[in-house]
């Protein structure tokens, strides 16, 4: 799809077209199940196809709109982060951490495979988003492009979302303040998205520094967002719905937005949120739109 055929279609259109592209794109760059090691092979790919909204792709391409970055390239960062994204949630869902056996509506890989051939698949799958990120251009120098590498493993390592599991993983059980929450899934699920965001950006033509900052704040506040949506959902959704085991948190006695300040004002403070997103975007003109149109998606998942 050009950019002008995007600039076109309607959100829902666009974000049906990009969910398409990327899977497709996955298939391709995962190790197809008939080379060896199979069993391996096979559980990567069921972890990653046929499910997941790819939010993070959708951002990932969202903000490539506004640096006029090539198709191509983004298809590559989203296929990257998705594989990071997919090798947190088979990890996460291990017995060892969350202990879930359903994700995406279908077995979770431990429990369709086994706990090894679990751990070895979310191994494989993060090294192949690097592997993604250095096998083509994404970026218009090599110093760019080591950078946008760098900032992917930022956010992927301990100073990001592994950090950020490891800190939930400690809270379990305990009292902690708005303040600790919010740092907490700053890393764990915010910095991912906020990785999305700035890798698109930096796909095409340059942008200006305080417009990055722009969009940098944007980014951080729709990945406080999701989550508190993610709340919000395993208080009211069930289990059909949510493709994933409901009230998971609350079982396992783990601090949520809702649990700390309630599901009226978890509501709340999601419409504020997006609300500064918006204010955020608002100075960059109308090649946001797809942002802001993300934004209203995360939000209206549950209102």
């Amino acid at each position: 799809m050009n950019t002008s055929t995007a600039d076109t279609l309607g959100f829902a259109d666009w974000m049906g077209s990009i969910q398409q592209r990327t899977e497709s794109a996955l298939a391709g760059l995962l190790p197809e199940p008939v080379i060896s090691p199979r069993r391996l092979h096979s559980a990567m790919r069921y972890a990653v196809l046929g499910g997941g909204k790819r939010v993070r792709a959708l951002l990932v391409h969202a903000a490539g709109e506004l640096a006029v970055a090539a198709p191509e390239r983004l298809d590559r960062l989203a296929c990257a982060v998705e594989f990071i994204h997919a090798y947190s949630l088979v990890h996460d869902d291990m017995p060892c951490m969350d202990d879930d056996v359903l994700r995406r509506g279908k077995p979770t890989v431990h429990v369709e495979y086994d706990e090894a051939t679990a751990l070895l698949a979310g191994d494989a799958l993060q090294t192949l988003a690097f592997q993604v990120l250095t096998d083509a251009p994404v970026a218009d120098s090599v110093a760019d492009q080591l950078a946008m590498i760098g900032l992917l493993a930022t956010a992927s390592g301990s100073r990001g979302m592994a950090g950020g599991q490891a800190i939930d993983l400690d809270a379990v059980g305990k009292q902690i303040t708005r303040e600790e929450l919010e740092f907490m899934h700053v890393h764990k699920t915010g910095a991912l998205i906020r990785a999305s965001v700035l890798l698109g950006a930096r796909a095409g033509a340059p942008i200006a520094e305080a417009d990055l900052r722009r969009l940098d704040h944007y980014a951080k506040l729709v990945g406080l967002l999701f989550q508190v949506v993610d709340d919000i959902l395993d208080t009211v959704a069930d289990t059909a719905t949510l493709g994933k085991t409901a009230g998971k948190d609350a079982d396992n006695d783990k601090p949520t937005y809702v649990s700390l300040l309630g599901l009226d004002e978890a509501r709340r403070l999601a419409r504020d949120m997006l609300d500064e997103a918006h204010a955020a975007l608002a100075p960059l003109g109308p090649r946001t739109a797809r942002l802001g149109a993300l934004a209203d998606y995360i939000v209206h998942r549950t209102f």
